[in-house]
């Protein structure tokens, strides 16, 4: 019935998530509000996990890409767990130094890290600094020589794989602002230069072929592309590349057309593909990374919101505008993401409309969803979109001004907070 396995329909009709009454939850917290379901999140690091344990004998490390949904508690989760980290700028790193995560298990990427950055990460010890550009490459090293340590790096590649995913996230093509190309030459000339230079190790191989994919295929071929320039880089450097990470991008069901792969067999096709190039070029079995974000946090978060009014168009639609809206999920603005919503009061009904769900910023663009079926709604209902876990609150701003909302934990019958609700006060603290 539902995109994700721990919602349900309780005695009262009313949606629930993790055994939660999620219209209690809205009265308790307030609307708008984020959920997340504590028990699906360590399920699905788990999966991954157990993925790469039983195809790959336990040679890897599953990596939480945090720029999904990053907050302290969710750090904690990743590290508890067993999980390593993947981070994108110096606020996810100081959030992930903050709960005393790993370092060594923290890969920092990036297409333009600052000098700052690039300090924290070598002052923190950060295990993988993922180098997007050659001139990246020589301001690490420069720093690294300054004090006085090694840099371990991996490189980025632009593989050529069409992951037949949305153009704005197509990572993988050469026509991308990430990473060093194949096709040219860039790559290989990087990885010469990188093992010439005195403050870098050169640990590894990165590529990222898209998002929200649902065909294996496209990270098969990707492996087999990065094990060729593995073994192109040993018989013609003589230098051994011990790592390769194949980043992540793994779709998750965000409605009833979505069909994604089980999670924990993700590595399987990928996992023989690595070891038939391995044992075609006599090459050791690098150590495998993936960075799954999405997949982890998506499905185990809904968001919460009070309708407020209603304007029927004769003829043309229905208008449904919620407490929220593009400040706190821009993902329909930005690609027409399509998302499942429910009346969460009335959750055991017939989906008997057909709305437009529209949010209170002063922008026309402000919508949640178009041609969205829908229970009868009412002012006063609370409306739940759900598998909102991810890029949800990590894309939020404060468009208008508006306070963001909280994030709320549940698990085992209990909710807590994880992340507080932002205050008039909060808009205003850094004004002068």
């Amino acid at each position: 019935m539902f995109v994700s396995k721990n919602l349900s329909v309780n005695e009262k009709g009313h949606l629930t998530i993790g055994g939660l009454d999620t219209v209690d939850l809205a009265k308790k917290y307030g609307t708008p509000l984020y959920v997340m379901d504590e028990d699906l999140l360590r399920e699905n690091c788990r999966r991954f996990k157990k993925s790469i344990d039983n195809y790959y004998g336990g040679a890897g490390l599953v990596c939480y890409a945090s720029k999904t949904f990053c907050c302290r508690e969710i750090c904690r989760i990743a590290m508890n767990e067993g999980l390593g980290l993947d981070v994108v700028s110096g606020g996810e790193l100081y959030t992930a130094a903050s709960v005393g995560f790993p370092m060594e298990k923290v890969c920092f990427h990036g297409n333009n890290k600052t000098d700052d950055e690039l300090s924290m990460a070598l002052e923190k010890n950060v295990g993988r600094i993922i180098v997007d550009n050659i001139f990246e490459l020589e301001r690490l090293n420069g720093l690294a020589c300054k004090s006085g340590t090694k840099a371990n790096i991996m490189f980025r590649i632009k593989p050529g794989i069409d992951a037949h995913t949305h153009d704005f996230i197509r990572t993988g093509q050469i026509d991308s602002k990430f990473g060093f190309a194949l096709e040219t030459g860039e790559a290989f000339e990087a990885v010469k230069k990188a093992i010439a230079l005195d403050h870098i190790d050169l640990v590894g191989l990165h590529c990222h072929i898209g998002s929200q994919i649902f065909d294996i295929d496209p990270f098969v071929l990707a492996a087999e592309v990065m094990m060729n320039l593995i073994a192109q880089i040993r018989d013609e450097l003589g230098y051994e590349v011990k790592e390769l990470n194949l980043g992540g991008g793994f779709g998750i069901k965000y409605t009833d057309a979505d069909s994604p792969v089980p999670y924990d067999n993700y590595m399987e096709k990928v996992s023989e593909k690595v070891k038939n190039v391995c044992a075609e070029k006599n090459l050791k079995l690098p150590f495998i990374l993936i960075e799954p974000g999405r997949s982890i946090a998506g499905p185990a978060g809904i968001t919460l919101y009070a309708v407020g009014g209603i304007k029927h168009i004769p003829n043309i639609r229905t208008y449904i505008s919620v407490d929220g809206g593009m400040g706190d999920n821009p993902r329909y603005a930005l690609y027409k993401s399509k998302y499942d919503f429910v009346n969460a009061g009335k959750a055991s009904e017939p989906k008997s409309e057909t709305v437009t769900v529209a949010g209170k910023c002063c922008e026309s663009g402000d919508l949640l969803g178009e041609g969205v079926p829908i229970q009868h709604t009412e002012e006063g209902d609370i409306i739940a979109v759900l598998a909102t876990g991810a890029y949800n609150y990590s894309m939020s701003s404060n468009y208008n001004r508006i306070p963001k909302p909280p994030v709320v934990m549940v698990k085992n019958g209990t909710s807590r907070v994880i992340v507080k609700r932002e205050t008039l006060d909060d808009i205003v603290r850094n004004d002068i």
